[in-house]
């Protein structure tokens, strides 16, 4: 029952050819990496650049680990466990990394069960229980239960990207704790590895059977029994004085719950362990309960002139048990309203809504459901909310939701050196006294000279709140603890907690003792030595000496040497170093393709590799720029071959991540450094330059298509050239689409036409496949569109900028700026059929170039289909009848951009049944599927899109991208149409 998604062709570095394996070839401690190589099943790395990875988490933190480790199962596990327990060697559990509070980051040999043991070993729905390994993301076991119509509860937002391991070592919980609680509701039965490479089962046991087994003196799992026995026995009383009453309380060990179980003469161990971030042992598998996925929902958002009003009305709303109540407050919803992404879902709140709250229902029926939500805003509309919206279907929920999840990308997106850190922002309140802690903690804020936003779980009453500091002051970071220490102080003032979701970690381990007293904090301590003699597993989390301000990946000593002038254009605050710095590890780009979806990040999905993540590229690159590598690193044989060049530039991430990391950018500002370093290959002169080698292979055709099918003849490109043998090449036209063009007349009177645009002749259309361009005329002409082709063009420098030509690419975009916007600027629209050309003119076009003549070229590109869907000149077209069902893959680049969809509307209306795959880059990625050293990563890339191809329901596929067409024409030997081709053939 396996979940993993990795390719069936195996890990692309397998490929003699590939010149990557995603590591450097020196190792830290060689010694210790030789022995455990020689002891465990699972690959070992010590290597500099995969211990720079795993240095940081979601967090503000980077701590160095020994090394990492990919076990293969739990023997791995406590043959590691052992050998570094007999040397004193530190030992750190890890899940997808998205830990907020730096708990995943240490000293320590650091375990990621994320790559290899990811399973779901079994589903028992008559008994509502599963049992996975710890690498298994939350989405992907609930994608396992889904057809059983059960779920893993605990939901929290980042569930794609978080394994079952990190859930259970954090005690997650999500939006519906209301309806669901915490994780440790969830766990049944563990296996764990103990500190000395034991392996053992906790579950349920009789607190009698502990008492019997229990020994100060004995073994390791008898010294744990006497310890919880001891805390059953003797402590009891002072552990339920000191715990909160909160749902939502995950700060210190799991005491409560113990002592709690302890009065039914039952307790049950595993759930000792959720919440103990590492601590006490090491979870190889869990066996959870399950919850039945609700039949239906329904949402309303209450709109409010004050979040304080909000706040006041938390407490009504409980009343009518609702699943989800979740806020967003005015400085996050003026935020939204200022992103492109963001403001249409925003502006539908009413006028005058300064905050919201969301309120999420769960129900039975339909009319169980409208009930429900009739009797909320009978009871509270007109009160303290002004007004409301409602939700029934799920289209519009989604769109609601969206508006609340706007707040983590907004926060997150900032480039300067002040950013909204996570250390304080999920302290847990009794909903009673929101109105009151928010006041105050506003008052916190204004005391430091800062601010925050107040969004997230209001119903639990775990708002989340990110001030706005600055670590690389040693006045941000004495800001940074003394809000967290006044922080503190609110917590117990209103019987609170200084974690409600998040962890203790580096950031509020320190804060536990005043918590929760010295008393239960040294028990603290007594239970982690009972479990952990010798402090090895993730020393210094829950009730050790982390100091908050200490190891922070920005701090007052940090600094950056970028070790060149950028040559484009960075508009964000603070430049490209902002961008380089802007990653901040929530771990967005390590979704699957089933789980995430979008385009983000094709590399990591066909490998599970932290190197191929946007995370991982981003983490590297700052390393690099900061110290914490070697000088001029970035610029080294060795970067860019592991870390750079398999970034295929899709340009997703800078639409996926959360903070619009753009790694196809910073990849073609460190490849034009390295060109101007260290010289060229031919190969990537070759691709750069593509249109001179079209224009000569044109105009010798047909014996230039020839010449590639002599026997031999694709052996020789790959051993010269290093051209991909297994590569179909691209068909040269002797008529090019520019020569059929302008021996053809016009079908459209300049007098009558409505619209005038410029089809920009680009290099795949012209040379390669002209019927492309054939069919762009026939679509716009038959809506009354004048087409001409623009003189003065040159190619649009794309493939120039992929491959780090930067200014060849400026020199092409400045030509044909000059040559188009005489045009434009007299009404002129430029239309392209290539889609990484119209992404050319309408994004890159303005990262090489500024001025008013760049910006009203971009302005008025279009794709073509962009072009007919935002015109409707669709509509006054005849179509015949067609009934043929299309399986649609969009190009990245127009994914990236949001302008994807256009071609998907046009073919609907055009009467063909559409697909579109939520899918990601191809995989050729222009000129990187045809290099042979890349291949086999542009094969497993491709794997996952052929899957989605092969599972789908269309008659035929249909993909804009020239490369697109290429990688699935070789898999399937028939190249795929064009959408304005098939648009094209449907006019009557």
């Amino acid at each position: 029952m396996a979940t993993n998604d990795r390719p069936t062709d195996g890990d692309p570095a397998i490929d003699s050819r590939a010149e990557y394996n995603y590591r450097t070839e020196t190792a830290n401690r060689p010694d210790l990496t030789a022995a455990l190589e020689a002891r465990v099943d699972g690959e070992v790395r010590f290597d500099e650049y995969s211990r720079e990875m795993y240095a940081t988490d979601a967090s503000a933190y980077e701590v160095l680990p020994i090394g990492v480790v990919y076990p293969t199962g739990t023997d791995d596990v406590a043959t590691v466990m052992n050998y570094c327990a007999e040397r004193g060697i530190p030992v750190l559990p890890r899940g997808g990394g998205t830990s907020l509070a730096g708990q995943t980051v240490n000293e320590a040999v650091v375990l990621d069960f994320t790559r290899d043991m990811n399973d779901v070993t079994r589903v028992d729905p008559d008994s509502g229980r599963a049992r996975a390994q710890p690498g298994v993301t939350i989405g992907e076991l609930n994608r396992t239960l889904e057809p059983h119509g059960l779920k893993f509860a605990p939901d929290p937002s980042t569930a794609d990207r978080s394994a079952l391991g990190g859930a259970i070592g954090n005690n997650t919980t999500g939006a519906h704790s209301l309806k669901y609680g915490k994780t440790d509701a969830y766990v049944e039965e563990v296996e764990v590895v103990l500190s000395d490479g034991t392996v053992t089962t906790f579950g349920e046991s009789a607190v009698d059977e502990l008492r019997a087994s229990a020994d100060p003196d004995g073994e390791l799992l008898e010294r744990i029994h006497d310890a919880v026995v001891r805390l059953i026995d003797d402590e009891s009383e002072a552990i339920e004085a000191a715990y909160p009453t909160l749902k939502r309380n995950v700060s210190g060990y799991n005491l409560d719950g113990l002592v709690d179980d302890a009065a039914t003469g039952t307790v049950n161990l595993a759930r000792l362990l959720v919440g103990s971030e590492g601590t006490l042992g090491i979870v190889t598998e869990a066996e959870v309960s399950l919850e039945p996925i609700p039949n239906t929902k329904a949402v309303a958002v209450l709109c409010y002139r004050s979040l304080l009003d909000a706040m006041d009305d938390v407490d009504a709303i409980l009343d009518h048990d609702p699943a989800a109540v979740e806020v967003m407050d005015d400085v996050l919803l003026d935020l939204a309203r200022d992103t492109e992404e963001f403001a249409d879902v925003v502006d539908i709140l009413p006028e005058g809504t300064n905050s919201f709250l969301l309120v999420e229902f769960y129900a039975a029926d339909d009319a169980d459901r409208r009930k429900t939500v009739e009797r909320l805003l009978d009871d509270r509309a007109g009160e303290l909310a002004f007004d409301a919206l409602t939700a029934y279907d799920e289209q519009r929920q989604q769109r609601l939701w969206k508006m609340r999840k706007a707040s983590t990308p907004i926060l997150l997106s900032r480039t300067g050196d002040e950013k909204h850190i996570a250390f304080i922002e999920d302290i847990a309140i009794p909903s009673e006294h929101l109105s009151e802690y928010i006041a105050d903690f506003q008052e916190i804020m204004e005391d430091h000279d800062t601010f925050g936003s107040f969004y997230a779980h209001a119903g639990p009453g775990c708002i989340h709140i990110r001030p706005l500091v600055n670590t690389k002051t040693a006045a941000g970071v004495e800001t940074m603890e003394s809000i967290s220490d006044d922080a503190t102080d609110l917590a117990v003032k209103y019987g609170g907690s200084v974690s409600g979701e998040h962890g203790d970690g580096r950031a509020r381990t320190q804060w536990n003792r005043k918590l929760y007293g010295e008393h239960v904090w040294q028990l603290f301590r007594g239970l982690k030595t009972a479990f952990d003699p010798d402090w090895l597993l993730n020393p210094g989390s829950v009730c050790g000496d982390h100091d908050m301000t200490e190891h922070l990946r920005f701090g007052p000593d940090s600094r950056f040497e970028a070790g060149f002038d950028p040559v484009l254009n960075w508009d964000n605050e603070n430049g490209f170093q902002g961008m380089v710095e802007l990653c901040h590890g929530c771990g967005g780009c390590r979704g699957s393709q089933a789980g995430t979806g979008g385009v983000m990040c094709p590399t990591y999905r066909a490998t599970r590799e932290e190197i191929t993540s946007t995370r991982g590229r981003a983490n590297m690159l700052r390393q690099a720029m900061t110290g914490d590598l070697p000088p001029e690193e970035a610029f080294s044989d060795e970067f860019v071959t592991e870390v750079m060049d398999l970034c295929v530039g899709c340009k997703g991430c800078s639409k996926d991540c959360p903070s619009e990391v753009d790694m196809a950018k910073l990849k073609a500002e460190v490849e034009h450094e390295y060109h101007e370093r260290h010289g060229a290959s031919v190969r990537d002169r070759l691709f750069a330059n593509i249109g001179i080698l079209s224009t000569l292979g044109s105009a010798a055709a047909p014996l230039s298509n020839y010449a590639s099918k002599v026997p031999g003849a694709r052996t020789v490109l790959e051993k010269t050239i290093g051209i991909a043998r297994e590569r179909s090449l691209p068909t040269f036209h002797r008529e090019t689409f520019v020569d059929w063009f302008e021996s053809r007349e016009s079908r459209v009177d300049p007098d009558a036409a409505e619209r005038n645009v410029l089809l920009f002749p680009d290099v795949y259309t012209t040379y390669n496949d002209p019927e492309i361009g054939k069919a762009a005329v026939r679509v716009l002409e038959a809506a009354g569109v004048r087409v001409e082709l623009p003189d003065g063009v040159t190619s649009s420098g794309r493939p120039a900028f992929s491959k780090g030509f930067l200014d060849d690419a400026r020199e092409r975009a400045d030509r044909n700026v000059n040559a188009l916007v005489p045009r434009v600027r007299n009404g002129w629209d430029v239309v392209v059929c290539e889609p990484s050309d119209a992404v050319m003119f309408q994004s890159e076009y303005r990262d090489l170039l500024t001025g008013s003549d760049v910006d009203a070229v971009a302005e008025n590109t279009y794709g073509v289909c962009e072009y007919v869907d935002v015109h409707r000149l669709d509509e006054s077209l005849e179509f015949r009848t067609v009934g043929e069902q299309l399986t649609y893959h969009g190009h990245c680049h127009q994914k990236a951009t949001g302008k994807d969809h256009h071609a998907v509307g046009v073919l609907r209306r055009a009467g063909y049944g559409v697909d579109p795959l939520d899918s990601s880059c191809c995989g050729m990625a222009g000129s990187f599927g045809y290099e042979a050293e890349h291949y086999s990563m542009s094969r497993a890339i491709g794997r996952l899109l052929f899957d989605q191809i092969e599972a789908g329901d269309g008659d035929s596929v249909v993909a804009p991208g020239a490369s697109c067409r290429t990688q699935i024409g070789d898999e399937y030997d028939d190249n795929p149409p064009h959408p304005v081709t098939k648009l094209a053939d449907a006019i009557a």
